[in-house]
């Protein structure tokens, strides 16, 4: 990946942007971070990026990511708990309790969200299966994104060519915060399995709010 950014500069960090942002576990730190360090002079010689370039092109990146996952959670969010609810542990009463959440919430679940390793990644998803409103998504996506990107490019900078040292010091720091997220990923499975069943067992033909 450092490869790919230090070969196609800002068009590798705008296509690395979108991916992470629609889902795909690339990640960011490498890419914005090094991105960073490549704004000096210490890697390579001369300065490969700007640091306002390389938030710009990461903060627009990220947009589009983020409005692709939105707009694939609003538009067959409710279709795929209609088919396969049953299978992958949803059901509308989730998706009810999920609009009201972001209603009551959304704002600053996406903001937080956005600054959060893993969570950053996948918040769009439930925020268009919750129909956030578009608008006030696209903002707090840009403002959190901005933060995110300015951050880890800043460190890259600050770290110049010891890049290689400062990423993997943030790599021990992130395996926390993935482990305590897989723990309670499996708590919430084993839950979600009980309730999805009795929902299911004592649920009519027909119920949902938005069943035909």
């Amino acid at each position: 990946m450092s490869s790919f950014v230090q070969h196609y500069g800002y068009f590798a960090l705008f296509l690395l942007a979108i991916a992470e942002s629609a889902l795909i576990p690339i990640p960011s730190e490498v890419t914005f971070g090094f991105a960073g360090a490549l704004a000096t002079s210490a890697v390579t010689g001369h300065a490969q990026f700007s640091i306002l370039g390389i938030v710009v092109v990461g903060v627009v990146g990220s947009l589009i990511g983020s409005v692709i996952a939105y707009e694939v959670g609003r538009t067959v969010g409710r279709a795929i708990v209609d088919r396969w609810g049953k299978w992958i542990l949803l059901t509308h009463g989730d998706l009810d309790a999920a609009e009201r959440w972001f209603a009551r919430y959304g704002a600053a679940s996406v903001l937080i969200g956005r600054v959060l390793p893993v969570v950053r990644t996948v918040i769009s998803l439930p925020a268009g299966v919750a129909e956030m409103k578009r608008g006030p998504f696209a903002i707090l996506t840009v403002i959190g994104s901005a933060i995110w990107i300015g951050l880890l490019t800043g460190l890259g900078y600050a770290a110049g060519s010891n890049w290689t040292r400062v990423s993997h010091d943030f790599h021990l720091l992130q395996t926390p915060t993935i482990i305590i997220i897989v723990l309670l990923l499996a708590w919430g499975f084993w839950h979600r399995v009980r309730a999805v069943r009795r929902y299911h067992a004592g649920a009519p033909s027909g119920r949902g709010r938005h069943a035909k």
